[in-house]
């Protein structure tokens, strides 16, 4: 039989020996402080559509990682409207979109306030409105029950399946989560970065919801790294970094969970993946600054708002290959229109077709 940490006689006594990863916390200080010099140093708008890109990524990365795909728009959309921006092209968002955004802002624009069981339950509330994941019926705003047996971390095909964890009875989380909230809101003599690896790891294991618990351990891990930051504003996604380093993620916590509370491992791959997070928005802020430079240069040529709508999708990172018939789809116009309006911004220099390479004709944005 598999023995797992939360089984250990010790449990939950997380040891680690810090001279190993020193130097990578050294470093991941360093590039926080740096980014949030230069965020700092942006006008406000410039700061807010960069707060914008990275927990729109943020959100879409984190449901990704669980196998679900939502709508980028409704995301930015709704983001907009909970921190009261107004965006072009602004659309309706549906219920399990704003709950992943509500619980996303409140982890981190209240990171400074006590984590409680009523305040996860209500997260859990906003992720599954109608009490379903999926087709299924769950529990919702409470702990798993486990009525068909103990709760597995499993992958791969049916009568091949791959246990990854084999978490606590359902009998066991009331008392493993008053421990942890006790931890996470009272132990502050650890650096917050660490203690973000280590409550990442110590909720997970624990894993006391019957779905999303996944989305809701990244919740804990941004609203700690917001703690550190002394930033109520992201600037980086761990999620999307995660999302990237899935399969590693996926090993590392299983290795940890097979061995003992040594986590030293967990935490160097942890500060790894902070690195790498912080590095990456190196681009979303590239972006954001490029999306500036094109309005301010064009700030004199007339737009309409079907052009602007579509603009702002390609300096956003339009997916695939703009066409004129998916111009007439996001715009809702005729095909005519569509064909005026594209010709119009290829004689003003702000688009261009493509290379031939095809039976449509793309268009992009001229750099």
């Amino acid at each position: 039989m598999e023995i797992y940490i939360h089984q250990k006689d010790n449990w939950p006594d997380f040891t680690w020996r810090s001279e190993e990863f020193l130097n990578q916390l050294s470093e991941a200080r360093y590039l926080q402080g740096r980014l949030i010099g230069k965020m700092e140093s942006l006008g406000f708008e410039l700061r807010n559509e960069a707060l914008l890109d990275t927990l729109t990524l943020d959100v879409l990365k984190s449901t990704e990682i669980e196998g679900e795909f939502l709508n980028p728009d409704q995301v930015r959309s709704s983001i907009a409207r909970r921190l009261g921006m107004e965006i072009a092209g602004s659309i309706d968002s549906d219920r399990n979109v704003d709950g992943m955004v509500e619980m996303m802002i409140d982890a981190t624009h209240y990171c400074l306030s006590p984590l409680t069981a009523d305040r996860l339950f209500d997260w859990h509330a906003a992720l599954f409105p109608m009490g379903r994941s999926g087709i299924f019926k769950i529990t919702v705003a409470d702990w798993r029950k486990d009525t068909t047996g103990p709760m597995q971390v499993v992958s791969g095909p049916a009568g091949k399946e791959r246990v990854h964890l084999q978490a606590f009875d359902a009998d066991l989380i009331d008392t493993e989560m008053t421990r942890f909230l006790k931890w996470f809101n009272e132990n502050d003599r650890i650096d917050l970065v660490i203690k973000a690896a280590v409550a990442h790891l110590w909720f997970v294991t624990i894993h006391p919801f019957q779905e999303g618990n996944g989305r809701i351990t990244r919740a804990l891990t941004d609203m700690l790294l917001a703690k550190s930051d002394k930033s109520t504003q992201r600037f980086y996604s761990m999620s999307a970094q995660i999302r990237i380093e899935r399969k590693q993620y996926y090993e590392i916590l299983e290795k940890t969970q097979k061995g003992d509370l040594d986590i030293t491992k967990w935490v160097k791959w942890f500060l790894s993946c902070l690195i790498n997070a912080l590095k990456a928005t190196d681009t979303i802020l590239t972006n954001v600054l490029f999306k500036a430079d094109f309005w301010n240069k064009h700030s004199k040529t007339i737009i309409n708002e079907r052009q602007k709508k579509l603009i702002n999708k390609l300096l956003d990172g339009f997916e695939g290959k703009l066409t004129s018939s998916k111009w007439v789809k996001i715009a809702k116009c005729s095909k005519d229109t569509a064909i005026r309006d594209m010709n119009d911004l290829i004689n003003k220099d702000i688009l261009q077709k493509e290379a031939p390479g095809g039976r449509s004709t793309n268009y992009e944005l001229k750099k």
